[in-house]
């Protein structure tokens, strides 16, 4: 018994596991991860005695010893007794002593004993009874146990130790907000319960400021055990640079008792507290949970073997697994196996396609495991390595509704129980049932019976509310494929992203569809993305459990550098890797590995200097310096389409990863010689609006060499496979299924330009995926910290008329603004060419304000016919004017705040113009201080409009021009329709509101709503002011749509449609200012942009009743010299509602923009950030409160110019609602080195020494209804 060899995946819902004995064959085995097992009488059952025919096939008295549990119809337990003993042949479960209630034919029980489900499967698996003790077994297992304590909130009470001033920081991350259209912002809640401020500081250099004082430490940590508090959590600023400090404060926490400490040097010694921060917590919130968990494990399994696998896919003994290392600890199994079966059958590029009952995972395979080492789950920012796994909210169990207009699948899920309606226990319509219904699921192979009439039901009901809400006639089967086919697009669009945002194609890859749904749409799927082949193991069902058996123990170790790269560094990098490879190796020999089993791999993280995107590139020893150059360029231009020349590279972090070969040797499969194969049986399955005859095969008859085409269906017992129509599949040596797509590429879909729901939803998908390419094809090929990483730009399609499509914005200020923009384009340029393209900023043409440059591309087809037009806009980090930055707070017209760019023909019917827009960016009396980052970004935008003209010629080719031109307007009256309904839901009538502009500037709008049309109207707003924040029609009109989409609270298509039932009337002034020839002579915007915009929101708001205000101003800073240059804007207050207090420390409606780390914000400018807190106190009284905002304090360590535009420092405060109180005005104060204090205006200039002090304290939000 010692050699079986169990491997294990803990999923959510089911744990999965394959039993592997001394001759080497394989057992497996499903049982719910809860660890009960279900059941129901059969006739003859008594009081005394449970008859269950499906249970005739268990091992003898394997129920003996259990608690068995006698359910009523609510599942709730009528009675329970134990099982005295279990004879197989009969099904009986005889029991002692008996149940109080008579079990009635068809009623429900449940088996459950104190072990978990990890050991239920293996007693099964044995066949050995609860009675007899378990031999020492070798156990591999993948677990959600960490995951499901994150995302309930579970784990153990933790306190946060960190720097002084630095306690919030954690609440406040990088402020930007999860939800854009969310007025009701939700922040994460914290894992930690309390927080500790240690007197302590390390500068950016590692030099120490501050030295902490044990004894005090240990002091402040003395009370936290009385707390409750279970586990320490410590990072401290700069600790990745001297690890001193946080060894000082562990040892102390030692001292004072407490056994679970994570230390953020130890377990992430990178740069970024953020980040790493929030990977310590997690670690120590997680950590006595998973103790708990392994020691009940090992408490069944005496003497056994046992390892977890990690995140990054390799094993490690379950007393060394940690928190950090837990969250995709199952998922990454099958992300091993989907890998390795795909490589034994030759393929070295796959996709894997996980569906499951919730969701879908999908990830990439390209010869080796694409890591992630920062990324963000459940919430929680995690810096560890982990398989780079994308989730889609489509799986069997995601809902299938109609939202008015268009058909919708998911994010809602049935989950387990209820499950889909065909389990017949009240659930709604999920994809399981459209499925079942449609006989792609035979229902004498599901492990329990289905209920055919509950599915009916609910899709009938569906199809009658269809009809009567959109006069849309469905059969049942029909609107049951719609919904298939709109999962599908869903599914496809997550693979197109993991794969097109890395630069790859995915009709070069393999797919490789597992777990228990993905069978049924994988051939859809593949045809969506045109990928060719697909490949279906025997265990596709359990692949997770699978690739855990195939996995290595593996240790990972990093180390970070943050120096620039030359030769000298790659070689003093030897003694770091040396040391990194030792440690690692030294891991896997404690797992008892041979040495000569072990391989290791180096690596240097890499990126552009100024840049925050690293790329990972191989570095073995003795490596030339030039070819680590080339790879790293190699990797670029793959991802993103260029390199920069002559531009100094930065070495992020040196990492090694030490793999011990435990697993078992790859089988490589092959083709055998061909045979038609024979079905078992055929039914009636509906493809394409008709029932075809399907055959039926069972895989465990099939032999290498059957070749079947489809339509088929292929049932095992942990799934099904359906090879639908023009595919053909054929079984490879190791019982593989190879499915390839047969003959040419299909005929254009035969899609009606009439409205369909259905197809509402998928063109509302493919717009949406086209504007999203878009934006990952600027993302990539920009080289502007403001393009990748603040993502301050946005993507949008356009009708030939110049009416927006789809917006794919992050900046909700250029919400609907670049409508306007192509309209003005086509009205200057009546003579549109294919070829050409235009960049224009003007404010007074649908721009923003002067660093927003809009590139517009018109796209015809092959005769030249104008089709459509795609355009994306982007914030330029430097376009001239008076100041670095482009925005000056004191600018008193449009040529001080930069190159005005009004109608500039940048490509000539296929002829660039560079030369020409460069000589215009360099003109004028302020040009740009960065023509050649200029030049590039606006490069990528020209790529991005490239990206989505293809892809919108592609959808014609697919669809015809009549069909996508006919979507294109169905989904704006689709949006323009649920505008309306959320109108007629208000009481008609007058709303009207009016704020003040710091200096008295009146910002009135008085909203009339009768019945499902709205009128805004800003009459009475002040008129053109002398300073910069003027606004413009385009920011209005944005702040507008903005307030619209937040108050239908609900995800609808940005397009024209939105504005279509509102009139919005501007009178010439502060929201409209006159256009001008001269830029000299036009009224400076662009406080307007940044601050006048927050108020246009706040007013209308205010009409509606919806918020209190936020806190109404960006707080933008700028600060630099002739060397450099910095801008940021800070957090505030959010306003409250009537159910929801304002969240503390986050950003508001217009702007969405992130914060650079204080750590790496010390490291790049001469600055020392002194604290970074919530302003306590700041936000509005009422029922419910008002947001928090934030005081930053700023030491420059050099000369410097330091600008700030800011509102909300005059007399009008952020106003509360229905009796709630104002929030807390905002304050600039500059301490002086020389001990004097300045109180500055919201907007300022001013130059600093080194010692002063800015401090900002930012607007609280108001409150909503008196307390």
């Amino acid at each position: 018994m010692s050699d079986w060899e169990f491997w294990i995946d803990v999923g959510g819902t089911f744990t999965d596991s394959f039993a592997r004995g001394p001759d080497g064959t394989l057992r497996h085995a499903k049982v719910l991860s809860s660890g009960i097992v279900k059941g129901a009488a059969g006739e003859g059952s008594s009081r005394s005695c449970i008859l269950d025919p499906s249970r005739e096939h268990d091992p003898p008295d394997i129920w003996t010893g259990y608690r068995l549990r006698l359910l009523d119809a609510a599942g709730e337990t009528r009675s329970e007794t134990t099982v005295s003993r279990f004879v197989p042949r009969t099904g009986a479960l005889e029991l002692s002593p008996p149940l109080a209630n008579d079990p009635q034919p068809g009623q429900r029980y449940e088996l459950e004993c104190d072990a978990g489900a990890p050991i239920v499967a293996i007693r099964y698996l044995l066949g050995m009874p609860l009675a007899n003790e378990l031999p020492p077994l070798t156990v591999r297992l993948g677990t959600t146990r960490g995951t499901n304590a994150l995302i309930t909130r579970r784990g153990a009470k933790t306190a946060l130790v960190t720097t002084a001033g630095f306690g919030d920081i954690l609440h406040i991350g990088y402020q930007n907000r999860p939800r854009i259209f969310e007025l009701a912002v939700r922040k994460r809640k914290p894992l930690f319960a309390t927080v500790v401020e240690i007197d302590e500081r390390i500068d950016a250099e590692g030099g120490v400021l501050v030295a902490p004082d044990a004894a005090a430490v240990r002091e402040q940590l003395a009370g936290l055990k009385s707390k409750g508090i279970e586990s320490l959590a410590i990072c401290l600023l700069h600790s990745f640079t001297r690890p001193e400090h946080e060894e000082i404060v562990a040892r102390a926490a030692l001292e004072a008792g407490f056994e679970e400490i994570s230390v953020s040097s130890r377990i992430a010694p990178l740069v970024k507290i953020v980040s790493r921060g929030d990977t310590t917590v997690m670690d120590a919130y997680l950590n006595p949970v998973l103790r708990r968990y392994v020691r009940d494990l090992r408490e069944h399994l005496p003497g056994s073997s046992l390892r977890l696998l990690t995140s990054a896919g390799g094993l490690v003994d379950a007393d060394v697994f940690v928190g950090k290392d837990s969250i995709l600890s199952g998922p990454a199994g099958g992300v091993v196996g989907f890998s390795r079966v795909a490589q034994s059958a030759g393929f070295e590029r796959a996709i894997g396609f996980d569906m499951g009952g919730t969701s879908t995972d999908v990830s990439r395979f390209d010869g080796r495991f694409e890591l992630e080492y920062e990324t963000e789950k459940a919430g929680v920012r995690v810096v560890a390595p982990m398989m780079a796994i994308e989730t889609v909210a489509a799986g069997g169990g995601s809902v299938c509704d109609f939202d008015g207009v268009k058909l919708v699948v998911g994010p809602d899920s049935a989950g387990a129980d209820p499950g889909p309606a065909c389990y017949g226990r009240g659930g709604p319509l999920c994809v399981t049932d459209v499925n079942f219904l449609l006989g792609k699921i035979p229902p004498d192979r599901f492990p329990f019976p289905l209920d055919q009439s509950a599915a009916e039901g609910q899709l009938r009901a569906l199809a009658e509310q269809i009809e009567r809400e959109s006069g849309h006639h469905y059969e049942l089967l029909e609107l049951a494929e719609g919904f298939v086919r709109v999962a599908n697009a869903n599914m496809a669009k997550a693979i197109g992203s993991i794969s097109v945002a890395k630069g790859c194609d995915p009709r070069d890859y393999l797919l490789v569809p597992f777990g228990g749904a993905a069978g049924q749409h994988a051939c859809a799927v593949a045809g969506e993305l045109g990928m060719r082949q697909i490949l279906h193991h025997p265990q596709a069902g359990l692949l997770s459990a699978y690739g855990i058996g195939l996995a290595d123990v593996e240790r990972h170790r990093v180390a970070g550098v943050y120096e620039t790269f030359t030769g000298e560094l790659l070689d003093e990098l030897q003694d770091t890797f040396d040391r990194l490879e030792t440690e690692a190796i030294e891991g896997v020999l404690d797992e008892g590995i041979a040495p000569e089993r072990i391989a290791t791999e180096r690596f240097l993280e890499i990126r552009y200097r100024g840049v925050e995107a690293s790329l990972t590139v191989p570095c073995f020893e003795g490596i030339p310096p030039r070819e680590v150059v080339t790879g790293f360029e190699a990797e670029h231009r793959k991802l993103y389409g260029y390199v920069h020349q002559n531009r100094e590279l930065e070495v992020v972090s040196a990492r090694v990863e030490a793999r011990g070969g435990s697993s078992l040797p790859l089988t490589v499969t092959h083709r055998a010689d061909p045979r038609d194969a024979r079905a078992e049986a055929s039914t009636q399955t509906y493809f394409g609006g008709q029932l075809v005859e399907t055959a039926v095969f069972d895989r465990l008859r099939l032999e290498p060499g059957d070749c079947f085409v489809g339509p088929a269906i292929v049932c095992e017992a942990a799934s099904t496979t359906v090879i639908d129509p023009h595919w053909q599949a054929e079984v490879l040596s190791g019982g593989e299924l190879l499915v390839t797509r047969s003959g040419a590429e299909p005929d254009k879909a035969d899609v009606s330009t009439e409205a369909d729901p259905v197809m509402l939803e998928i063109f509302n998908n493919q717009f949406a995926a086209v504007a999203e390419q878009m934006g990952i094809t600027l993302r990539n090929t920009s080289s502007s910290v403001n393009v990748k990483e603040r993502l301050d730009f946005s993507c949008a399609l356009f009708t030939p008329e110049g009416d927006l499509v789809v917006n794919a914005p992050h900046i909700p200020v250029h919400l609907g603004a670049m409508a306007e923009t192509v309209r003005r384009t086509i009205a200057d340029n009546p003579d549109l060419q294919p070829g050409d393209v235009y960049v224009t900023n003007d404010p007074y043409r649908g721009g923003s304000h002067l660093p927003d440059v809009t590139v517009v591309t018109p796209v015809h087809d092959a005769s030249g016919r104008l089709l459509f037009f795609t355009a994306s806009r982007a914030h330029h980090a430097e376009l001239g004017g008076i100041t670095p930055g482009s925005m000056p707070p004191f600018s008193k017209n449009l040529a001080e705040e930069g190159v005005l760019i009004r109608n500039f023909k940048l490509v000539d019917a296929g002829s660039e113009r560079w030369d020409e827009m460069r000589c215009m960016l360099l003109s004028g009396p302020y040009p740009t201080r960065s023509v050649e980052a200029n030049l590039a970004d606006i490069a990528a935008q020209v790529a991005a409009n490239h990206r989505g003209a293809g892809d919108l010629v592609r959808l014609v080719e697919r669809y015809t021009l009549d069909v996508v031109t006919a979507y294109m307007g169905h989904i704006q009256r689709a949006a323009e329709q649920k505008v309306r309904r959320a109108l007629s839901r208000m009481p008609s009538g007058t709303y009207p509101f009016t704020d003040h502009l710091d200096d008295g500037t009146p910002i009135a709008v008085t909203i009339t709503i009768d019945g499902e049309q709205a009128t805004v109207d800003f009459t009475g707003t002040g008129g053109v002011v002398p300073g910069n924040l003027n606004a413009n029609r385009a920011i209005t009109t944005a702040a507008v749509m903005y307030v619209l989409r937040c108050m239908l609270a609900e995800d609808i298509p940005l397009n024209q449609g939105v504005l279509a039932p509102v009139e919005i009337l501007i009178p010439p002034g502060l929201l409209n200012p006159p256009e001008k020839d001269r830029a000299e002579d036009c009224a400076a915007v662009v406080g307007g942009n940044v601050e006048t915009s927050q108020r246009v929101v706040d007013v209308l708001l205010g009409a509606l009743g919806l918020a209190a205000a936020s806190q109404g101003t960006m707080n933008n800073l700028l600060f630099g010299d002739t060397t450099f240059g910095y801008y940021e804007t800070i957090c505030g207050g959010v306003g409250a509602t009537a159910q929801v207090e304002g969240a503390d420390a986050v950003h508001t409606h217009m702007t969405n923009t992130r914060l650079t780390d204080p750590e790496v914000l010390e490291r790049r400018y001469p600055v020392r950030l002194r604290s970074f807190a919530v302003r306590r106190g700041s936000g509005g009284a009422g029922k419910s409160r008002g947001g928090e905002g934030v005081v930053r304090q700023l030491e420059f360590l050099k000369p410097l110019e330091v600008s700030i535009l800011s509102q909300r420092r005059g007399p009008y405060p952020p106003y509360g609602l229905k009796g709630g109180g104002t929030g807390a005005l905002g304050r600039n104060t500059l301490h002086r080195a020389d001990g004097t204090r300045e109180q500055l205006s919201g907007c300022a200039q001013f130059r600093v020494r080194a010692g002063d002090v800015l401090v900002i304290e930012t607007p609280g939000g108001g409150g909503f209804g008196a307390e």
